[in-house]
This record gives structure tokens, sequence and C-alpha cells, in this order.
């Protein structure tokens, strides 16, 4: 129903019904006019402190999530930022540098006052000076020096000033550390001898060099390079499901992803041993349909094809674990924890689990290791110029699915693939991924560094988790000479480019002084502004900022000519 009036226009009547449909609600509104001006929708306000003038202010900052189902906003800068870094890495025609920064006169002395202390410290164990009671307010003072240190810009952890009398009792003051793969530090070592049944590898010195050849006194050509691993049973072509499910082996391709960045590097590794230079890489590990990981790899420098294959058929890694053989619990009925033995003991028996050290005792018994995975047959090598079409598409293609997630990547559309990516989560949820790993307790193995709260067969790491299926949480690895910056140094070099077009045109934008102000996260019951006022005074902010950058942009570009300045008349 309708009232019609003399100007022709039609108003809603307001005893009219409205109509069922509802609208979107502010939050939702809000969200999509974010993401439409690339403001980040997950905020997170910290504390800072102006040490000049003691002015305390809550500044809002983006969360920084590289997936775009989290975040677009953050997610398209990261992604930004890795476009940046290959495209400047992969044809890089100089050997990169990485910018040392000298000590400063304030580190050297807090150092030298450091070093002080620990003579103190040394001198009142001793009996020589003082008493033990000062010894604690002297640790206080060194925990100081290394939080000063560390604000100061020094890299690496300090070392434990209890490590002065390890000397005292004889004992080494590491002998807790272990030696990767769950090896012990003990008497014992296994042998670095490659397996028999691999085909031996050349052994070059590596030169220290990053750059590959040179073809006919200006072709630089670098590599493009696809890795995949083993197969576990056949699968279909269409939708990557194995065509008989019972034969498919889950438990070998649970292992194998867990242990795929290992793999990987020690694939590196022995890459650089035979070509006999500091081989660099960008490289992007994303999951086939079928649910196994395989790695897209970025080569700098030109690498024969047959030494290529020759290498992956060579690489291998060994998992020297104790043997799971048989889960002893099914989850339901578990392993409880004695608080007067401070261990795992079995449900019904009482009695203790087998500790992690003495389950590593029993690996000497085998000749074999626990898990061996190696890649397969497929491997895709490809050379590549720089500058040219291709090396752009495939920039893109490394980068494609940098934001996405791997339960995006594989979307199970039909039945049987739900129920594959279901069986395969459920071994990756029996297998253990770390010598911590809390699956070890349903095999009744004490886990290292087991404690009361862990929860028998539910461990947090990512390997486990259903939108992960096992891949390894960093995505992207890259070696440290690729371009010899970090990602910070690539964004800096981004923020100085806009700065210096601002600047161009009139618009100063000095860089923030990073010593004038401390940043710390917010104290429990501090009030700050809600999250939708949050959300628009970013928007507003943001609208300023491209409209700088606008005017910016205009102003660099040359006067319209009069051919240009008829063409805008007509149009």
């Amino acid at each position: 129903m309708t009232d019609t009036v003399d100007d022709g226009q039609t108003h809603a009547n307001e005893d009219d019904e409205q109509p069922s449909r509802r609208g979107p609600s502010f939050d939702e509104v809000a969200v999509e006019t974010a993401k439409r001006f690339g403001v980040c929708i997950r905020p997170m306000v910290l504390e800072r402190t102006d040490t000049i003038t003691g002015a305390i202010s809550h500044i809002p900052v983006p969360c920084g999530n590289t997936m775009e189902g989290v975040c677009p906003a953050c997610a398209k800068k990261a992604k930004a930022l890795r476009l940046a870094q290959i495209r400047e890495g992969w044809h890089l025609d100089h050997e990169p540098e990485i910018p040392r920064a000298r000590p400063s006169f304030d580190q050297t002395g807090l150092m030298a006052y450091r070093a002080d202390l620990i003579a103190e410290c040394e001198r009142v164990r001793a009996g020589e000076a003082g008493h033990l009671g000062e010894i604690p307010e002297l640790l206080a003072d060194i925990a100081w020096a290394d939080k000063q240190l560390t604000a100061l810009g020094m890299r690496g952890k300090t070392p434990a000033p209890e490590a002065v009398d390890a000397s005292d009792d004889g004992t080494d003051g590491d002998s807790d550390s272990d030696c990767g793969d769950g090896e012990q530090d003990s008497g014992r070592a296994r042998s670095t001898r490659r397996r028999p049944d691999v085909p031996e590898l050349p052994r070059n010195p590596i030169q220290n060099r990053t750059i590959g050849r040179e073809y006919a006194g200006k072709f630089k050509p670098s590599m493009m390079i696809t890795l995949t691993l083993d197969s576990y049973g056949r699968v279909d072509c269409d939708d990557g499901t194995p065509i008989d499910p019972d034969s498919y082996d889950y438990e070998r391709a649970a292992w194998d992803a867990i242990w795929f960045a290992r793999l990987f590097s020690r694939w590196i590794q022995n890459l650089r041993r035979v070509v006999g230079w500091n081989v660099q890489y960008f490289a992007s590990v994303e999951p086939q349909r079928r649910g196994a990981p395989h790695v897209h790899i970025a080569i700098r420098g030109d690498i024969p094809h047959r030494i290529i294959r020759q290498v992956t058929a060579a690489t291998y890694h060994q998992v020297w674990w104790p043997r799971p053989e048989r889960m002893l619990y099914d989850g339901v009925r578990v392993p409880l924890w004695d608080r007067e033995a401070k261990t795992f003991v079995d449900p019904d028996t009482r009695t203790p689990l087998q500790s992690w050290d003495a389950a590593m005792e029993t690996t000497w018994d085998h000749e074999d290791p626990a898990h061996l995975v190696w890649f397969g047959i497929q491997v895709h090598s490809k050379g590549i110029l720089g500058g040219t079409e291709e090396a752009t598409r495939h920039i893109g293609y490394l980068c494609k699915y940098l934001t996405k997630s791997v339960s995006e990547v594989l979307e199970a559309k039909t039945p049987r693939q739900h129920a594959h990516y279901d069986r395969l989560h459920q071994a990756l949820c029996r297998t253990p991924c770390s010598e911590r790993c809390a699956v070890w307790l349903l095999y009744g193995i004490v886990p290292k560094g087991a404690k009361s709260r862990m929860q028998p067969g539910r461990c947090k790491a990512r390997a486990h988790r259903r939108e992960t299926l096992g891949l390894p949480g960093n995505r992207v690895l890259t070696s440290e000479l690729w371009t010899g910056k970090t990602l910070g140094d690539h964004q800096a070099d981004r923020m100085e480019f806009v700065r210096a077009t601002l600047a161009a045109a009139g618009i100063d934008k000095p860089a923030p002084d990073p010593h004038r102000y401390t940043w710390s996260k917010l104290a429990p019951g501090t009030r700050i502004p809600s999250w939708a006022h949050l959300l628009m005074a970013a928007i507003a902010q943001r609208i300023a900022w491209r409209a700088e950058y606008d005017r910016a942009i205009l102003a660099a570009e040359p006067p319209p000519g009069p051919e240009r300045s008829t063409a805008i008349q007509h149009s």
C-alpha cells in the first residue's frame, strides 16, 4: 500500500509491513567497509609509552594474520611482502650482503657491567667476598642488564648466570640438550654413513657464492623445481581420493607429512654439497589433492636437471624414535598422573609407564629407524630467465595459495573426499609429532618433559589439526641470503618508497623514532575503546592516507600536453 502525492513520488506508508528479509547489522557493515578500504578487522590494542614526555596511549595495531579467511587486509599485505621478496631475490645479479650493526657504546658498557656482576657472583660463591645472601640480588641485577641489552637491540639469548658453577660437580652445563630427532646426548652416537640401499652422492667443498653460471656473457637463468612425496596407493586423478581406501597407506602418509620439512632441509643440504656453492631458495609448501604436501622451489642460478634428479633420488631422512607399533590405550581409557611418582601410570595396575630415556635406549637394538621418509619419483625442473613473462607467471604461482588455509585449498566436495581427509586426519592424530607430543602416552611411553597438565592423546601442535593435515606451520621456506633482508626490511623498503612519493608532492611524513616509544600489552582490566570505535577510526585514517597518496601520484605525473588536453575535454 502506497500514498501518491502530486509530485509523482511514491513514499512507503508507515503502517505498511516491513520486509521479512533482515538487513545487515552494524558490525557486518563495518567489517565489509574495512575490507573495502584494506583495514584490519581484528586490531589488537597495545599500550605505548613516550619515553620523553611519559604520556601513555592505547594504539590499535594490525593483527598480522596471513590467512585471507581470518583477516583479508593483513593477508594481502603479507602476500605483497612475499611477492616483493621473491621478485627481488630470484634473479639477483650480485652477491647479497647482510648488514651487521656494530655494538654501540651503551651496549658495550652494559656488557662490561654484566661481566663485573658475574665475577662478583663467582667470588661470593667461592667464599672470597660477601655472603651467600647477596646472590639473589646479584642475579636480579644480571637479569636487569640482560633486559636492557635486549631493549637496545641485541639479538640472541644471554648465557644463564647459573652456568658459572657447572664445573663444581663435574657435569656439563648442556647435558639436558637433545641432539635432534629424539637422540639423547649420551656416550653413544649413530653412524652418519649413508644407507647401503641409497646411491652415493659426490661431496664437494661449498664455495662462498650464491650466484649461478652466466651464459653468452649476459644470461643468468634460474630454476623452478617441484618435489612430491612417494605414492601411498593409486588415487583418482579427478578428486585425489584413493581407488582402494583399505590398501591406501595412511600411516606412512601421516609420518611423511610430519617430517616433510626436515626432508626438504636435507635435500637442500645435499644439493649444496653436490654443486659446490651456497644454493639459495624460496620455497612454498602446498597440499596436493590427495592431501600429501609438495613443495615448489625457486632457486637462484642454473643447475643441470640430471643433478636435480640425482640428489632427489638419494635424499632421505631417518627418524630414530621408539617404535609406536601398538596403541595400548584407546583415548577413553588413558594413563593417569601419579603425584608421588611424578609420572604417568597405568590406570589399572598403577605401574609407571616407560620413560622417554628408557624408550630411546631400546632404539639401539634396532638396525632400522622407526620411519624413513623420501621423495617420490615425480620431479619437475625448469630453467627460467629473469624479466620474462614466464618468470612473472611463476612468481604468481609460487604465492598463489599463501593466504589460503589447507581446508580452503582442499575443499571436500564429495563424500569420498570427506572420508579420505577424515581418515588421513585420524592417522595424524595417532602419529607423534615430536618427542614432547602427548600422543606417546597412548603407546605407553612418557614423552620428554611430561607434566601433570598433559592430556594423553591430545597434542595442540599444528600437525594434528584437521585444517592443516600435517603441513608444516611455516608454509614459506627461504634461505638467509635470498635477498639479504628480512620481511621487516622489505616492509621498511615499501614504507620508505611511500614516504619518498609523498615528499615529492610536498607531504612530509617523517619516520617515527623507534627508540622514543616502548610498547607493552595491556594490563588486565584496562578500559579501551570498543571494537566498532577502533574500526571506524582506522577506516577514516586509511581514507585520509589514500587521499594523500593519490594527490602525490597525480602531482608526480607530467602536465597534460595539447593532445592529452583535447582528449580530456572530449571524454
